[in-house]
């Protein structure tokens, strides 16, 4: 994987993703749903990713930097491309946080739901209850174009040594919810300059850093995602101006997750799928 990082340029990256187009299929866009443990850097992502795209810096997503999940509604993000009214063919969708403890942070049974498709944008989270078929913001008839098409699990890794079981059981309860749904599933390992001196003076020591290659192995060990789904990125936080090395790493991931949803949708499409059952065991 580190050698196609290191030869691929950004440009390569930002031709592919400038090209690309879905087939003819029930999906409008390729939707990606990202979920982890707050202030993990779920928002930071999008938005990193919108800031390459765009080249410019960009704040699409908010984000926080509190005890809490700073993301309380169900939202989809897509990015724009230079022409007015035109945008990529793949959206985030951006979820609270998970928590430890009863009643607090996001439901698994909301999770659930968003990659069902029955959650409509603006739906607030509620930890005390997930979403009743009842609420306005509940989707009765969901779509292909409505589900969850890639499944990402965001950590980061200078807590991932520190993350409790809690948190494990909750990610694992979602990624067995998407195995069933045969949503395909990748995690990225945010923060990676945090977690190592080595990446922290240059981007470019991640491919080389023992630390890095422990904590990937440690996440695939502990929530079940392949080591060759894993992919550590640093997002933007201080900067002020855009970094090739950090852009190489995140559009890496970026486009895995493309290649990812891309084949689910077209399998969905083969197979005739129109709608998703109503709820998740």
């Amino acid at each position: 994987m580190w050698a196609v990082f290191l030869a691929r340029k950004k440009d390569d990256y930002l031709k592919y993703f400038g090209d690309f187009q879905l087939d003819e299929t029930d999906a409008q866009h390729i939707r990606i749903l990202l979920y982890g443990p707050i202030n993990a850097g779920k928002s930071s992502f999008i938005n990193a990713v919108e800031t390459i795209l765009r080249g410019r810096m960009t704040a699409q997503a908010l984000v926080g930097n509190d005890e809490f999940s700073f993301t309380t509604k169900y939202r989809t993000h897509k990015i724009r491309k230079e022409k007015p009214r035109t945008f990529y063919p793949f959206v985030f969708n951006d979820i609270m946080g998970l928590e430890t403890g009863q009643r607090r942070g996001i439901c698994v049974d909301d999770i659930k739901l968003a990659m069902t498709g029955h959650l409509k944008d603006g739906f607030e989270f509620n930890p005390q209850s997930p979403c009743k078929s009842t609420n306005p913001h509940y989707n009765k008839s969901p779509t292909l174009n409505d589900r969850t098409h890639v499944l990402v699990c965001v950590v980061p890794a200078d807590k991932l040594s520190i993350i409790s079981d809690e948190y494990l059981t909750k990610m694992k309860e979602v990624r067995l919810a998407a195995r069933d749904l045969e949503i395909p599933q990748v995690a990225i390992l945010t923060k990676i300059d945090e977690a190592c001196p080595l990446v922290k003076a240059d981007i470019n020591n991640v491919y080389k850093s023992k630390s890095v290659k422990e904590l990937m192995e440690k996440l695939s060990v502990s929530v079940g995602v392949p080591l060759n789904c894993i992919f550590p990125v640093k997002n933007y936080h201080s900067e002020v101006c855009t970094d090739e090395k950090i852009e190489k790493l995140i559009l890496t991931a970026l486009k895995q997750m493309i290649d990812f949803g891309e084949d689910f949708v077209n399998s969905c499409t083969s197979a005739g799928v129109q709608s998703v059952p109503q709820t998740v065991s």
